[in-house]
């Protein structure tokens, strides 16, 4: 991979990794200020009724599923990155070959190429 390829590719990785700090800021604002609510007992954001309730229980479960999903999401970007700077993005740790740039390029965090992930999944 030449070096503009791999400019392309950290531009998108920085891109990817803006975006999903953006979305974790959302979700630890909202989470966490209705469990410090529900914390505190100021139940004032949310209705006595059960129902709602078990809505508003539902709901932050999904917001911490999505927080815990984009921090895995945020280190794997971070570590392709570290990659990056050390030399070793883009090479294959299964079989210690080049990743095509066409992989890297629509799965920026990949560690595999796409022969050895083929021989993975079987």
């Amino acid at each position: 991979m030449d070096q503009q390829q791999l400019d392309h590719i950290k531009e998108i990785i920085l891109k990817k990794k803006e975006e999903v700090q953006k979305n974790l800021e959302y979700l630890r604002s909202t989470v966490l200020d209705s469990t410090t609510k529900e914390a505190t007992g100021d139940h004032s954001a949310y209705s006595y009724h059960m129902a709602d309730l078990g809505t508003d229980n539902m709901e932050r479960e999904k917001a911490f599923m999505f927080a815990a999903r984009d921090e895995k999401y945020l280190k794997q970007l971070n570590d392709a990155l570290q990659r990056i700077e050390n030399g070793t993005y883009g090479i294959c740790r299964v079989c210690g070959k080049e990743i095509s740039y066409k992989r890297l390029e629509a799965v920026p965090t990949t560690t595999i190429c796409f022969e050895c992930k083929v021989k993975e999944q079987r």
